[in-house]
């Protein structure tokens, strides 16, 4: 009889001794021991996890050879923790069971491993794995020579201290560079934080290449950078056509927004000011929800994405890194507000494009790996040839054919709305722009996002593919393209530690940029709808000044320690686990996919559990007709149909398992975000056509309007006026000459219902056409043709990037510097006034004529 052996993982024949012939019996028996002595020499990672008050390990990611005992993985455990024999530790499998110290690692692997590595979870004293969570944690690797476990650390491109340097560093640099332009500003211009209005509105000034630039700072995170480059490496030229276009529209459509803003509500501080004008206080309450909510889980992203990616790149602290990146922000929002809030976003969107455009040439002119467009070619052709696509013609990279690229990109448009519309940053730079402006800004803006997702994927995500094998270039498991690994895998490789920094200083500081767009939106939130709506309607100035400070500082601790709760998440709910299952699932799942910040779930979560308010905020504001309690039913329906429908499409797809890595599929994302938003905008539609409303946004154009314009329109001047003014005009001071404050004679010019109903429609049929072009005229007809571009195709793609990028870094570096020119000269002229004269630079503000 023959009998097998799977003890250590390998299938081993015993021999049958009742055989006749001695010799082969012999024979059989030395082979059988000398496969039972012979090691398993692959490896198997291994991740440790710290479990209630157990001690964190700074590197918790290791290899070990699969073949070791599981008491070498015990012995190594206690000796980097520092416990004795004599000390309680309990180690699990997956929050499962202990496993026999006798056990193979190769064993344990094989039938318990998670996403390709075995979670060993640890803890001081012994518990029922059941009632504990997974907690998310870090990894480092252990590998094993010969028989004696040593730890081999994972390879961090940059060493800890680079971490440190750039987060504390470069972050309190800006700070105190912030605080320097602040001063600057307040002394020899119009425009001091010491008012509220300026504060959180920028007094509803600023010109449009510096709301462009805002904009792009703000819609440029981590993940913008880190995943397009992923969906490159994934699927081709097609995954930044998808990326870009698809995050691109939302910003263009919300050129309307705007435009209706100006018209319906000039003088909101708020969208959900407008919001509780018309519908009232439970129509506030319940779209405040949706409006923190989405605060609250981009902030968590921003802090904890940033954290991760700068722990990956250095090995810097993750904890240590969710209060010091928030710290320097929150110091030069609180003292500057919201103007210096877009006048950091310049500064790092000119950093940005800097930095994109030394990788670009670096991967397309003068990288001996690389070089040129005919040799990126060249490469991706052969690994396409080794490695072929799935879903895309003939397997190729250089084609818009991908089929999975289209899926995502259909999930990215839909599951960025959310995101857009209904976060206070994006209303916070429409309500700061000018009037007559707020619609060009839009556009431009979102014109110019578009080029830094299409062109920075195509430069490293591709370039990530084609150096495959490269001896510079580190192997990418499934698991490091999902966190977005192949941008800064292929910056090392083709520039070393300076392409590692380089992407390290980019990142950080598109992380520091959307932070500060969030911590002044939210302080609008929490001092108009929170502190001066429910607590203090009578506030003065000074007071909501004073509040808007403390919020500011308020939410930079929240972003911290939300940061750090999902870190941690599991610990203090355990309890929950057994009594609660399908509500813990829920959490956990959603704890699991912010965790994973650098992926495009969280994204696309997003729209499933928040996107039912879209088209009813939408309709708040542009529609008079929105019946108030059809808009609310359908936000609250579509909530839970949402769920509903990524659950249920998850539990059909997967076998009635539902968990983290089933959840998280193209195809229930879709779900979830397709019955969010269609169920709450058809509700809200349907319902309004039948009981319309007929709402007169007079009452909302009263929010927070100045006495001096209250009820007034504006009058046009006699021409006798107009000589009075340019003689004035002509004998003032050079200081006063130039840019002050926007008068209210201007606003109420700018404000004119018939030049914004223009502007509304201007920006209503250039957004659809653009969403036209971009995500059906251009890449639909190339996905039919099943096209595989040539060099010649290659290279026309990346010259219109590299076009586009120009084109954006003109817009949103050079034409702010331009339309700011007479402030420029202002400040010089009064620095050296201040120099020469000992103060007599100032700004003073010109004397107003008699009535």
């Amino acid at each position: 009889m023959v009998l097998t052996n799977s003890h250590d993982g390998a299938d081993r024949s015993l021999p049958n001794w009742g055989s006749s012939d001695t010799s082969e019996t012999a024979e059989e028996a030395l082979k059988a021991l000398q496969t039972y002595k012979k090691k398993d020499g692959e490896k198997v990672i291994v991740r440790f996890k710290a479990v209630g008050n157990a001690p964190i390990m700074k590197q918790n990611f290791f290899k070990i050879t699969s073949s070791n005992r599981f008491q070498a993985v015990i012995q190594f455990l206690r000796k980097e923790l520092g416990y004795k024999g004599n000390e309680s530790l309990h180690t699990y499998i997956n929050l499962a069971f202990s496993p026999a110290p006798d056990d193979t690692v190769a064993n344990l692997f094989k039938s318990f491993q998670t996403d390709n590595h075995l979670i060993v979870n640890y803890r001081l004293r012994y518990i029922s794995p059941a009632c504990w969570l997974r907690l998310p944690a870090l990894y480092s690797v252990l590998y094993h020579q010969q028989s004696i476990a040593i730890l081999m650390p994972f390879y961090n491109v940059l060493p800890q201290g680079a971490g440190y340097g750039v987060v504390v560093g470069i972050g309190l640099f800006f700070s105190a560079f912030m605080l320097g332009l602040t001063a600057i500003q307040a002394r020899y211009t119009a425009f001091s934080p010491k008012n509220s209005e300026e504060f959180s509105s920028a007094s509803r000034s600023v010109k449009p290449g510096l709301i462009a630039s805002g904009i792009v700072s703000a819609w440029t995170w981590a993940a913008t950078l880190l995943q397009s480059s992923a969906v490159a490496y994934k699927y081709g030229i097609s995954g930044p056509w998808w990326y870009g276009a698809g995050a691109t529209i939302q910003v263009l459509l919300f050129a309307m927004l705007a435009a209706k803003l100006k018209m319906n509500a000039p003088y909101a501080h708020t969208w959900l000011e407008i919001v509780g004008v018309r519908w009232g206080k439970a129509a506030h309450l319940i779209f405040m929800f949706f409006g923190l909510a989405t605060n609250i889980i981009v902030s968590s992203m921003l802090i904890l994405g940033g954290s991760a990616t700068v722990t990956d790149l250095t090995g810097m602290n993750t904890i240590a890194a969710c209060f010091l990146i928030p710290l320097g922000v929150v110091i030069y929002v609180v003292v500057g507000g919201m103007r210096s809030t877009l006048l950091c976003d310049y500064t790092h969107t000119t950093v940005l494009f800097a930095i994109i455009f030394v990788f670009i040439f670096t991967a397309y002119a003068t990288s001996p790996k690389i070089g040129s467009p005919a040799r990126m070619h060249e490469l991706l052709t052969s690994v396409a040839q080794a490695s072929p696509v799935p879903g895309n013609a003939h397997g190729s990279y250089v084609t818009m054919r991908s089929k999975n690229g289209l899926i995502f990109g259909v999930i990215n448009i839909i599951g960025n709305f959310a995101t857009v519309f209904q976060d206070q940053a994006y209303w916070q730079r429409a309500i700061a722009s000018r009037p007559a402006t707020t619609v060009k800004a839009y556009l431009l803006g979102g014109l110019a996002w578009f080029a830094i997702p299409f062109t920075f994927s195509t430069t490293l995500g591709l370039a990530a593919v084609a150096l495959r094998g490269d001896p510079d270039m580190k192997t990418l498991s499934a698991e490091d393209v999902s966190a977005g690994l192949p941008a800064s895998a292929a910056a090392s490789a083709l520039l070393g530690q300076s392409g590692a920094a380089a992407l390290l200083v980019v990142l950080f500081l598109a992380v520091t940029s959307a932070t500060s767009a969030e911590l002044i939106a939210v302080s609008s939130l929490l001092t108009y709808d929170v502190y001066k709506k429910y607590f203090n309607p009578r506030a003065t100035e000074e007071q909501l000044l004073n509040m808007g400070h403390y919020m500011v500082a308020l939410y930079g601790l929240v972003m911290a320690l939300a940061g750090l709760i999902f870190f941690y998440i599991g610990i203090s709910m355990g309890w929950l686990y057994v009594r609660l299952r399908v509500l813990l699932s829920l959490i956990h799942i959603l704890a699991s996919t912010l965790h994973s910040s650098l992926t495009i779930k969280w994204q696309t979560f997003m729209g499933v559990i928040l996107g039912s308010g879209v088209v009813p905020i939408a309709l708040c504001i542009t529609w008079k007709k929105a019946n108030k309690w059809g808009c609310i039913a359908g936000s609250v329906i579509g909530f839970f149909c949402g769920l509903i429908a990524w659950l249920v499409t998850t539990s059909s797809l997967n076998g009635s398992v539902i968990n983290v890595t089933t959840s998280g599929g193209d195809l229930e994302m879709l779900a979830g975000n397709l019955a969010s938003i269609g169920v709450g905008g058809i509700v809200s539609v349907v319902t309004s056509y039948i009981w319309p409303d007929n709402f007169d946004f007079e009452l909302t154009r009263t929010i927070n309007r100045p006495e001096t314009t209250s009820g007034m329109k504006p009058t046009i001047t006699d021409e006798l006026d107009d000589e009075k003014k340019g003689r004035a005009s002509n004998e003032e001071s050079a200081s006063e000459s130039a840019p002050v404050p926007v008068t209210s004679a201007e606003e109420e010019d700018e404000l004119n219902p018939v030049a914004l109903q223009k502007a509304f429609k201007f920006a209503a049929w250039s957004s659809l056409s653009l969403l036209l072009i971009m995500i059906i005229l251009i890449p639909l007809p190339l996905f039919f043709a099943q096209t595989v571009y040539g060099v010649r195709g290659l290279e026309a793609w990346v010259v219109i990037g590299i076009i586009w990028c120009f084109m954006s870094a003109f817009t949103v570096v050079l034409y702010p510097l331009w339309e700011s020119r007479e402030a420029l000269v202002q400040i010089s002229r009064g620095i050296i006034k201040d120099i020469f004269t000992k103060g007599g630079g100032a700004y003073v503000a010109p004397k107003s004529s008699a009535a």
